[in-house]
């Protein structure tokens, strides 16, 4: 290790204010994907760029992802006040440069540069709550902090469309700043700074090669079976880059002295284990989060405002099983706590299978309960239990892991549920649908073959499209009631197969919980025991 922290860096001038600090950061940061997200189709109305439309998510996505990381590591070696306050600094800069483009180019390319900011926001709250509470305050404050970015995913649409009727779309960034000043002041004053002492030594080889290994990865997983077909060549490139990438970045980081993600970290059983159950149950996680609305829309009926209050519940109980669990985990244990949060979810999303053409708003939101429920007993444990594993020097690393594995495996999720989705779609459309389209009059063909072609590329818009009065108004009205039913059946039918996907990964998930071993959290701050002691857990 050539660079020591100065223990100064870990104590706080003024608990309060950067209590205070850390938690506006955090909703402001958390607020912006679901703001954005309702400003989208106003941003586009003005600035056009329709096609391009994806690139806003896509460009903050790639970014901040990646950055993760890399500021976990940065904060170990620079200290934690630096690299915060950087990050709060970039991704103001970045929203007010949002708000004044003037193209969607311009847009995506700010928003890329917002993405750097809010990759480095985003876990260091977690890393400071770990240096300043001891384990028992820790699952605690993580528990809050897991509820701010689940009410954040529950007003974020409200609030930005508030902003967006009442002001306009430049104020979805614009709102950033006095809110972003007043949280880079409070961290400032109460956080005490680093004094870093011998060579601070940076890892630009394993930056560069993670940086294009995830991104590659990324392109290739967000635009494979949408832009490009998985088999195309700019897609296997992406793969075969990604793949040559990430291999030099192992190598590399068990090579050099200040790795970005040490390759030993992996040898933990700890590390390795919570980081799995993480990645598994986010893949899972997105089952609910992106198909339950399209299938309260498509199947039940109701609008696609409506459907968002369908996930409320699940965002509401995630929040208080977040609080209540932040405060049971030190009774009961967090090998305990997580093993019945992943059986929980498990639960929920079996629930989810069961959903049909009769299932009700009341009953879709009493599954969501279920989900929500379970994540929030499971998510501040994946922070806490590797904070309480590992020595202070390596805080930002392993806390930092515990956000990109999550991020990962969302991505992962998006993919491959949509995947199975499509697949399933394609099948039961072409053996259904197809024959009763080709029965229309002759005039109908250019619609035939417009809808046979969407059934292959893009079956969630055409369920979009099939199931809406506007659309169906352009049918004949015995089309209509023999079509409606194929559709939706096979929407259910699609639906049933992401669902249990989703299932089968949570259900992964929960079986790495038993390889935890014995975790028991203990009271003491980690300044007052024995510099020998690397860990807050005993594990048998």
């Amino acid at each position: 290790m050539e660079v020591k922290l100065n223990a100064e860096d870990t104590t706080t001038k003024h608990r309060g204010l950067l209590i205070s600090g850390l938690i506006i950061a955090m909703l402001f940061g958390a607020l912006e994907g679901t703001i954005v997200g309702t400003a989208m189709p106003r941003i586009v109305g003005e600035l056009g760029g329709l096609s391009l439309m994806t690139w806003l998510t896509t460009a903050y996505m790639l970014t901040s992802t990646t950055i993760v990381p890399i500021a976990g590591k940065l904060a170990d070696l620079l200290g934690r006040k630096s690299v915060y306050v950087s990050g709060l600094i970039i991704f103001m800069v970045g929203s007010a440069l949002c708000g004044m483009s003037q193209t969607i180019e311009q847009l995506i390319f700010f928003r890329a540069l917002q993405g750097l900011g809010g990759g480095i926001m985003m876990p260091m709250a977690m890393i400071i709550i770990g240096d300043i509470f001891t384990g028992e305050q820790r699952a605690k404050w993580q528990g809050v902090f897991g509820a701010i970015f689940g009410l954040a995913s529950v007003i974020g649409p409200q609030v930005g469309g508030w902003i967006v009727d009442s002001l306009n779309w430049h104020w979805v960034f614009y709102i950033n700043l006095p809110v972003g000043i007043i949280a880079t002041i409070l961290i400032s004053l109460g956080l005490k700074g680093v004094k870093a002492e011998g060579p601070v030594r940076f890892d630009v080889a394993g930056m560069a090669t993670m940086i294009i290994g995830v991104v590659s990865l990324l392109l290739a997983l967000t635009f494979g079976g949408t832009e490009f077909a998985w088999t195309s060549w700019p897609i296997i490139g992406m793969f075969v880059l990604s793949a040559v990438s990430l291999t030099a970045f192992v190598w590399i980081e068990s090579k050099t002295s200040e790795p970005i993600l040490p390759v030993r970290l992996f040898k933990n059983r700890t590390f390795t284990v919570v980081n799995g159950i993480g990645f598994f149950m986010s893949i899972g996680m997105f089952g609910a989060i992106m198909f339950v609305p399209l299938f309260m829309q498509g199947i039940v009926g109701i609008s696609a405002s409506a459907s968002g209050t369908v996930m409320t519940p699940l965002m509401v109980t995630m929040i208080i099983a977040s609080v209540i669990g932040g405060q049971i985990v030190y009774k009961i244990g967090p090998k305990l706590q997580m093993s019945i949060g992943m059986i929980i979810m498990a639960i929920g999303f079996l629930l989810l299978t069961t959903m049909s053409i009769d299932t009700s708003k009341l009953a879709a939101s009493g599954i969501m309960m279920v989900i929500g429920l379970g994540m929030g007993l499971v998510m501040p444990l994946l922070t806490l239990i590797l904070q309480e594993s590992f020595p202070k020097s390596e805080l930002g690393v392993v806390t930092s892991s515990s956000q990109f594995f999550r991020q990962i495996g969302g991505t992962f999720g998006m993919t491959i549920l949509g995947v199975v989705m499509n697949n399933r779609s394609d099948t039961l459309l072409s053996e259904n649908l197809v024959p009763v389209l080709k029965q229309l009059p002759q005039q109908g063909g250019a619609m035939v073959e417009k809808i046979t072609a969407s059934i292959h590329m893009n079956p969630q818009a055409l369920y979009s499209a099939l199931l809406s009065p506007e659309t169906l108004s352009q049918f004949p009205q015995e089309l209509i009631h023999t079509m409606v039913p194929i559709v939706k059946s096979a929407l259910v039918d699609s639906l049933h197969a992401v669902f249990w996907f989703g299932l089968m990964f949570v259900l992964l998930g929960a079986l790495l919980t038993p390889m935890l071993g014995k975790i028991k959290l203990v009271k003491q701050p980690r300044k007052k025991r024995g510099k020998a002691v690397s860990s807050d857990v005993a594990t048998e």
